[in-house]
């Protein structure tokens, strides 16, 4: 079983456009509410590659009951964790004409510390039966900015791998806890480093995390692919075609592949062509958390993984390199691209 921690669950709700009118009215041609978060979103795909996984996360309130109301009808184990206050709502809009979507995520709640004890005691019982953990998502407001630091000293302590995927406050005190791999996006990366190379801020980063006992940065950057920084070497994957559709959901999907195959000892070359391909397979699905099993197949077999050299290494806001491994162009919003924290 793999853990998923959500600490800011949310019902999305998805609408599907041939055309967007902004600022006019528009007629939604399809509409799905589920339960969401980034953390739900990888459970539902670690289940679609038949890995059991435990949802994990505060819900309340009418939102909650439908949240916890999904997850059992999508064959989910529910762990979460009752509380008074009312769940979250997102938005997505996909617009079928621009092969892109756009989301609007609520706040969240504001929980008290009772209710954070109550998720980190329902987080201990879950480690002694666990394969892996992902920490997912963003923190909703008041929320302990070390809550995933905190969580992931106790994964480590219990010697259960830990992936982290969040940003902001939260991802900086996480990875000052050593977790064995962090996923961020091209935005999460010059958010955390300042850099607008992707190269130069996943060296800085994996500097960072190697300093705090931990292990690889995967990022994900859009049709660019993957860059990784590893134990056993760097490492760039990414298909040679783009894939039209909902992104909303692929960094989610490659968050469930990489820890699938942390825990199960794949080579980094495999793992991440896994990662890349069922990324590309969510685009083509129409809701995040779901996969399209033919697009996967098809873009496995034309996942382009090569070895690569790290940048050398140049002083902070120096500008950017003449050339290097993570040339390309500034796009992020095509092919299995990342979109920011839910």
């Amino acid at each position: 079983m793999i853990v998923t921690v959500t600490a800011n669950p949310a019902l999305d709700v998805t609408y599907h456009l041939d055309r967007v009118a902004w600022h006019g009215s528009n007629r939604v041609e399809r509409v799905a509410a589920r339960a969401g978060g980034k953390g739900v979103n990888v459970a539902r795909v670690l289940a679609a590659l038949g890995i059991p996984a435990a949802v994990l996360g505060p819900v309340g309130g009418r939102t909650g009951e439908q949240i916890r109301e999904d997850l059992a009808a999508a064959g989910l184990r529910d762990a979460t964790v009752p509380v008074a206050a009312e769940s979250r709502r997102t938005t997505t809009v996909v617009d079928a004409s621009a092969d892109d979507a756009t989301v609007f995520n609520e706040a969240g709640p504001h929980l008290g510390d009772a209710d954070w004890a109550r998720l980190r005691d329902a987080y201990d019982a879950l480690l002694g039966d666990a394969r892996g953990v992902a920490l997912c998502g963003s923190l909703p407001p008041g929320a302990p900015a070390g809550l995933y630091a905190g969580l992931v000293r106790r994964a480590r302590d219990a010697g259960v791998p830990v992936l982290l995927d969040t940003s902001g406050p939260a991802f900086h005190a996480g990875l000052a806890a050593g977790p064995d791999l962090v996923k961020p996006n091209a935005d999460e990366l010059r958010d955390a480093t300042g850099e607008s190379d992707p190269g130069q801020a996943v060296a800085a980063l994996s500097a960072r995390l190697r300093a705090a006992g931990g292990g690889a940065v995967v990022a994900s950057l859009g049709p660019r692919g993957l860059l990784a920084a590893t134990g056993a070497g760097w490492w760039r994957a990414r298909l040679p075609y783009a894939i039209r559709g909902n992104p909303t959901g692929a960094g989610d999907a490659g968050v469930a592949a990489l820890l699938a195959g942390l825990t199960a000892g794949r080579p980094w070359p495999d793992l991440l062509a896994e990662a890349v391909a069922w990324s590309a397979s969510a685009v083509a699905a129409p809701l995040a958390g779901s996969v399209d099993r033919t697009t996967y197949a098809t873009a496995r077999a034309h996942v382009l993984v090569s070895a690569t050299e790290p940048p050398e290494s140049r002083p902070p806001g120096s500008g950017p390199p003449e050339s290097g491994p993570s040339d390309g162009g500034p796009s992020e919003r095509n092919c299995h691209a990342a979109h920011g924290d839910r």
